[in-house]
């Protein structure tokens, strides 16, 4: 294990933010991270947990000890006729397993193809794209407890899923690393083609006849015709969350702005955060080197130098005139360090 200090950390987040941390440790094993927890503790320092990167913000440099995870292996752990439990290392690439899962016929997960991010964050966050979450596919997974230093299985009711939530996120902040998942996944796939303009990229394509790579093929060309690629221009995709309101008050809304879209939910209507930005104007601006960008208002991006704190700082002007505007808070995705 190689404890480093004074590491820029530029390269290990998408926004592409040169911050740094005070030390820096690649863990490729759970004993490596265990070992990685002991020295922080051993020196008093905090430590700060990285995977992919690509759902934070950098406002400012880290005094404590960043833990990249790159632990691997993806494992067949059990099979049935219809099913295959796969357990996957929390340091992989989540786009990388998805595209494995696809070579081995393996269904439930092609709708969230191309989202950026590792494997081990992807519960935390219960990511989600055109009509599936991760806990449509999730079975369990295993996190480093880091008081005690074991390791405990996570079934999906301790995670307490929800709309990009989990239990990660809230009450265990902080208190656990996940180290693998383990997601149950279909040998006969269940197509999602409702959400989006999957079925209209199909249908371009020439599609007749679908598959789990045809939805992946539809939804990679619909996410790079409208996200910028991190390693081109810095951004973290979505920034914010689709708020969900009241029916009142999106009928009310409704009265004054017939257009506004909205997708009926048991609690309320969930708005697309994105049209409630560009209706503040919002859309293409740029201040400096960070900005709104020019096709998606929901991806707030760094052209290059730009600093946390001031796409922080733009985040808060936008949140504040969807306030004024709609009476709609919505919140980030990602999280501020």
């Amino acid at each position: 294990m190689n404890i480093l200090e004074n590491i820029s950390l530029k390269p290990y987040n998408t926004f592409g933010i040169d911050k740094t941390a005070r030390f820096f440790v690649v863990v490729k094993s759970v004993d490596e991270l265990k070992g990685a927890i002991q020295w922080a503790n051993h020196q008093k320092v905090n430590t700060l947990i990285l995977g992919g990167g690509s759902n934070i913000l950098l406002t400012q440099d880290q005094q404590a000890l960043v833990i990249k995870i790159e632990l691997e292996g993806i494992e067949v752990v059990r099979e049935e006729t219809d099913s295959v439990w796969a357990e996957v290392g929390a340091g992989i690439n989540w786009h990388e397993f998805v595209l494995t899962s696809i070579e081995n016929n393996w269904a439930g997960i092609e709708n969230l193809s191309l989202i950026p991010g590792t494997v081990g964050a992807s519960p935390m966050q219960n990511i989600g794209a055109y009509g599936v979450e991760i806990k449509d596919v999730f079975h369990s997974l295993k996190a480093l407890n880091m008081d005690t230093l074991e390791l405990e299985e996570f079934e999906a009711e301790r995670c307490a899923f929800g709309y990009r939530e989990s239990v990660f996120k809230h009450d265990l902040k902080g208190k656990y690393v996940i180290s693998s998942v383990i997601f149950r996944l279909g040998k006969t796939p269940t197509f999602h083609t409702e959400y989006g303009a999957i079925r209209e990229t199909l249908e371009a394509s020439g599609i007749k006849d679908l598959s789990i790579k045809a939805i992946s093929d539809a939804v990679i060309h619909i996410r790079q015709s409208k996200l910028p690629d991190p390693k081109e221009i810095g951004n973290a995709g979505s920034f914010f969350k689709n708020p969900t309101i009241p029916v009142t008050h999106y009928s009310s809304l409704k009265q004054d702005y017939p257009l506004i879209p909205g997708f009926p939910l048991p609690d309320g209507v969930k708005v697309p955060a994105a049209w409630l930005i560009e209706q503040c104007g919002w859309k293409g601006k740029r201040f400096g080197d960070v900005g709104v960008h020019s096709k998606q208002p929901l991806v707030l991006v760094n052209y290059g130098n730009g600093d946390g704190a001031d796409i922080k700082d733009l985040a808060e002007k936008i949140q504040q005139s969807v306030w004024d505007k709609f009476n709609v808070p919505i919140h980030p995705e990602v999280n501020f360090l």
